[in-house]
């Protein structure tokens, strides 16, 4: 087997280093945007001083005719407006996922606890009963405990996200004045604020979970990595919550606002008089930004747990070799150092100065990262691993080399690139798919959507395939490990995907506070440009999103699988067959309520919209404010009570099928997920993403075709408006909250593995 050349305690020191230059790369990020003033008190005490000058640069207005004071006082009045809106929302949604979270808790320790009758007494090991483990009380106990820490981790990491994204919108906005590359670098910084303070956060929060467990466990690394499994849970329910509750919002104000206001009014987007403005802004950041955030930590922390429950039961775990059994936490520690180093590339190496320049610059993010993290894992390979070890595979250990599972991590990381560079093509205006929906519109909104979704349709093809070839290169060197590790590796450069994906929410947000604030035509332009690179980079981030989960999924449907004692899962017993058919009926499900919540609060936005603007005197002429308040109110209630249904549905599913039918059944349930909610998500965002930049190709006519097509207000602009609307719930909604939908099942079935093991199966039993 070998020893590590990475001795353990260098793991031990490696690991938190790494996670804590993380966040204090995203704090430097922060305190170089927050020089961007958004208040006229700090202009007026700087702009005295001459040393001072990139105070005041900040304010320096092209257009001639805007007064600074008054530009700057009304950016940062429609910032607060936004921020208050996103914070007021996430605390009424986690005052209600606060007391799901609890529950919950309470549920696991009970279920967990009953498996040995809450006896305190040491048992025989699941997979080596010679030897013996803790008690299942104490499984009960520390997988509660990781529950509420993941849930608690994955609640404070979306909510940061919004923050910062709401304290970075006006910024960029201000410095669009200066030019386009000044506007670029403040929301990309902005957006790495996130995706560091994220990615580090998860890790050391698990690395300090686990170092703590093990002062009770010792030498019981079994039950120890069993326990952490309820970490990826907690991340992941929280997420789902984030996902549904935030797409609900969003979408039923940029619905009410884009009906209402773009096709039966025929006013600009963002325009100050459409009273669901606001809550459409509140929505990119509580949907897109906090929803994301809560979404990739919980792909991150289930992946890990996946990795090392498998690790647990093979030689990692049995010779207790801590590095090589922490070698998923030195892939994503490495991942950070090389994310930290790629994003100097868009900052620092390299400038921003034109609009073309936009979409290549976050592109090379992306491959950048992707080399760099090659040689990355490459190293971590050589150091953490043995030349040889074995891996757990379905009851017994099959022997591997390290440079194999460097390649099964390899080939989850460039699988990533791959799914991220065809959903580009599928999504951006630049390539020919995107500009066919837009020519569609020539004849009505009819074969727009036609066209939108036979793109999405054809989008599944390539990342499908992608997807296959991981898993079958993973498992075939690796075994279930491998597949764990490759879906760490899609996750390794997390910081860099969630920085690219943060800078659209945040761009699109500066848009409108330049929309609002009344800023010249000049200044629309660039933050458009900058909108229309971040719709891509956007759907680039949901593209690794289901691609990770994918993988993920199939790791943790193995650990379950393991952990029940299903010797194998044969699709031709009755038991699997009715569980797979239930399974792939699932996303349907899902879909339906998710789209028909957001038609529901759409609906009584358009009421809403329509009423202010039949009712208000002025209102039309811009003589009268709206009542944005009420529009806030109208999504955030509806958010709020419509997110219910759909995440009981997807946390209830694996509990009544382990507890009346088996572990057999559910297993056929979870595969049935898996592979129809790949499918459905990858075709839903890739339409929805197809749809919207289509619109924005009509708008921006920076083409000859594109400017047959409009301008805005025209009957093509029109159709492409309605194409984007009927787009909004499938890639913001539906889509997005899909993935979650199949990792969710399939970490709590494995964390309630025990339990279904024991008591499930209740009708089989009965009949």
């Amino acid at each position: 087997m070998g020893a590590t050349i990475l001795p353990d305690l260098g793991t031990e020191i490696l690991i938190p280093v790494c996670a804590l230059i993380g966040i204090g790369f995203a704090l430097v990020q922060w305190v170089i945007v927050s020089k961007v003033i958004v208040s006229t008190d700090k202009l007026s005490s700087s702009s005295g001083d001459g040393k001072n000058g990139s105070y005041a640069e900040a304010l320096i207005e092209e257009e001639e005719g805007i007064n600074d004071h008054s530009v700057v006082n009304k950016c940062a009045e429609i910032q607060n407006a936004i921020s208050e809106g996103a914070t007021s929302f996430l605390f009424t949604e986690y005052q209600y996922v606060g007391v799901f979270m609890v529950a919950f808790a309470i549920l696991i320790f009970l279920f967990l606890g009953s498996v040995e009758g809450f006896s305190t007494k040491s048992q025989a090991c699941t997979y080596d009963s010679s030897k013996m483990c803790k008690p299942a009380l104490a499984t009960a106990v520390f997988s509660t405990i990781s529950f509420l820490l993941g849930g608690v981790t994955s609640v404070v990491s979306g909510f940061l996200g919004m923050k910062i994204a709401t304290y970075a919108n006006a910024r960029t906005t201000l410095e669009a004045r200066k030019g386009v590359g000044k506007a670029f670098i403040v929301a990309f910084r902005s957006g790495a604020v996130m995706g560091f303070l994220l990615a580090a956060n998860g890790l050391l929060v698990l690395f300090i979970a686990i170092n703590l467990f093990k002062l009770y466990y010792g030498d019981d690394w079994e039950g120890l990595f069993e326990a952490i499994t309820g970490y990826g849970l907690g991340g992941s329910s929280m997420a789902l919550f984030g996902r549904v509750g935030g797409g609900i919002y969003t979408k039923a104000a940029d619905v009410g606002a884009d009906l209402v206001g773009k096709v039966e009014r025929n006013i600009p987007e963002d325009d100050p008089r459409n009273p669901a403005v606001i809550a459409d802004n509140v929505g990119d950041n509580v949907g897109d930004i906090a929803g994301m955030g809560s979404d990739l930590f919980g792909s991150y922390a289930e992946s890990s747990c996946a990795a090392l429950v498998v690790a647990s039961i093979s030689s990692f775990g049995v010779n207790h070799e801590l590095t090589a059994m922490l070698y998923p936490l030195l892939v994503s520690s490495v991942g950070i150092l090389v994310c930290l180093l790629t994003t100097l590339f868009a900052t620092d190496f390299f400038e921003v100065k034109a609009v073309k320049e936009i979409e290549p610059a976050l592109k090379k993010q992306l491959v950048i990262s992707t080399v760099l993290m090659t040689f990355g894992i490459a190293l971590v390979s050589w150091i953490a691993l043995p030349s040889t070890f074995t891996i757990f595979n379905f009851g017994i250990q099959k022997e591997v080399q390290s440079w194999q599972l460097f390649l099964c991590v390899g080939v989850g990381l460039w699988a990533g690139l791959i799914i991220g560079f065809v959903t580009e093509y599928y999504t951006s205006n630049a390539y020919s798919p995107v500009q066919d929906v837009a020519d569609s519109c020539r004849t009505g909104a009819a074969t727009n959507v036609i066209f939108g979704l036979a793109l999405g349709y054809k989008s599944v093809i390539i990342p499908i395939f992608a997807i296959a070839v991981s898993i079958f290169v993973s498992f075939s060197f690796a075994a279930m490990y491998g597949i764990a590790v490759a879906a760490l590796g899609m996750l390794s450069t997390i910081a860099t995907g969630l920085a690219i994906d943060a800078y659209g929410p945040i761009s699109d947000n500066a848009g409108g506070i330049a929309e609002m604030a009344g800023m010249s035509h000049r200044i629309r332009e660039r933050t458009d440009a900058l909108d229309a690179a971040g719709n891509t980079t956007a759907a680039i981030g949901k593209g690794f999103a289901i691609g990770s989960a994918a993988l993920v999924s199939l790791a943790l449907f193995g650990a379950f699988v393991s952990r029940a004692g299903i010797s194998t899962v044969d699709v031709l017993t009755p038991k699997v067959f009715i569980g797979l058919l239930v399974g792939a009926m699932l996303p349907y499900w899902f879909s339906a309520m998710t789209m028909k919540s957001v038609g529901s609060a759409a609906l009584k936005m358009v009421e809403e919209v329509r009423r202010q603007f039949n009712t208000i005197p002025g209102l039309m002429e811009g003589t009268a404010k709206p009542d944005y308040a009420t529009c806030v109110k109208i999504s955030t209630d509806a958010s709020i009570k419509e997110m219910i249904p759909p995440g009981a549905l997807v946390m209830l599913t694996p509990l009544i099928v382990g507890i009346l039918f088996g572990v057999e059944t559910l297993s056929g349930v979870l595969a049935g997920s898996l592979v129809s909610g790949v499918q459905i998500a990858i075709s839903a965002s890739n339409t929805g993403g197809a749809w919207d930049n289509a619109k924005k190709y009509i708008e921006a006519g920076a083409s000859e075709h594109a400017r047959t097509l409009g301008p805005k207000g025209s009957d093509p602009h029109k159709a492409a408006v309605i194409g984007d609307t009927v787009g909004d719930p499938l890639k913001d909604t539906s889509g997005p909250s899909l993935n979650i939908l199949i990792k969710l099942m399939a970490v709590e079935s494995l964390v309630f593995a025990p339990f279904f093991a024991t008591h499930g199966g209740l009708l089989f039993k009965i009949f």
